[in-house]
């Protein structure tokens, strides 16, 4: 299928549409699962399971450390991991409009088939459908993730407590300032690249390696500040974080200046945020600096009642300034950025 464009007969279900499925995603994607080719998966799930769901809508589709394809698996094997699960099985659906260049949506289906390898799930299932010139912007995909919950309890939003540690693996902002730099053009003295990446397995060491682990969520869009205000209102605490103690990108601080962005309102596509009681917090930061996506990993905070004793009552986060002063750090308001992920 090399040198074609997607032709709206791809989408018809007939001839073209099996030849689509035959020779692009079933020999991408192949596994025992999918090659049944029912109407649906017959998945092997025992106990409590995780699902999630997502719609990836990036522009642009091709970006430094990744691409829509391998975004789509890392987006939701990660919010399946989030939970205490191993993520198993995906599903895939593909919007796709008339005259896209096959030789395009090769390369997002064989990115996903590698990410989907080292994340080590199967994609069981998926649907295609093709619209018209004009429809949508090339490519849209959405993606299903079940996983096996493996740890009881599981983290949850709601399970912050007084006195825990906040952790974070990584640099922030990362994939968003990425994203904007790719679509306006922009360049910068260091070079930017998305943190794009699927951390199930760093994940599940956590989870048996240290234990205890209250809360994971990872820091997608809304950034860091919108997603602590999440687990914030979940569990009913405050988060009292350090500006010192987050580690930023040289290059997306100077992006970030420059361009009168926060980098702690955007997206990142390969971090997480770990809530864990204080005397766990060491061995998780030792575990997390032995991994290559956890090198940059710091205790950057920590979770107190919210009680008026305090800077911050419950439900709200609070940035402790390099100057020594207190920020209310708010939910992101409105879109920073649109199609980021």
């Amino acid at each position: 299928m090399a040198g074609e464009t997607l032709l709206l007969d791809y989408g018809s279900g007939g001839r073209a549409s099996q030849r689509l499925v035959s020779e692009l995603f079933v020999s991408r994607f192949k596994n025992p699962v999918l090659d049944e080719l029912n109407d649906a998966a017959r998945l092997d799930i025992s106990g409590p399971v995780a699902m999630s769901t997502d719609s990836f809508t990036v522009d642009p589709i091709f970006f430094p450390g990744g691409d829509i394809g391998s975004l789509a698996v890392h987006g939701t094997v990660n919010d399946v991991a989030m939970l205490g699960a191993r993520p198993k099985y995906l599903s895939c659906g593909f919007l796709l409009e008339e005259g896209l260049d096959m030789d395009i949506l090769t390369r997002i289906v064989d990115s996903m088939a590698g990410a989907a390898e080292h994340a080590g799930v199967i994609i069981a299932t998926g649907d295609t459908k093709v619209v018209p010139r004009g429809a949508l912007d090339k490519i849209f995909i959405n993606t299903t993730g079940i996983g096996e919950i493996f740890v009881d309890p599981c983290p949850a939003g709601q399970l912050a407590a007084p006195g825990d540690a906040v952790i974070i693996s990584g640099t922030m902002g990362d994939h968003g300032l990425t994203i904007l730099a790719q679509r306006e053009g922009l360049t910068f003295d260091a070079p930017l690249e998305s943190d794009c990446a699927s951390l199930n397995h760093l994940i599940e060491r956590l989870i048996l390696e240290v234990g205890d682990i209250h809360v994971l969520r990872d820091p997608t869009r809304g950034g860091l500040a919108t997603t602590l205000n999440e687990i914030a209102g979940q569990s009913a605490t405050a988060m009292i974080v350090e500006e010192d103690s987050i580690p930023v990108n040289p290059a997306v601080s100077s992006g970030c200046s420059f361009l009168g962005l926060d980098p702690l309102y955007l997206a990142n596509e390969g971090k997480l945020i770990c809530v864990l009681p204080q005397a766990k917090a060491d061995k998780a930061l030792e575990l997390l600096h032995s991994d290559p996506l956890g090198k940059n990993a710091r205790i950057i905070g920590q979770v107190e009642a919210g009680d008026g004793q305090g800077p911050a009552r419950a439900g709200q986060v609070v940035l402790k300034t390099r100057l020594g002063g207190h920020r209310l750090l708010s939910m992101l308001e409105g879109e920073q950025l649109p199609r980021i992920c």
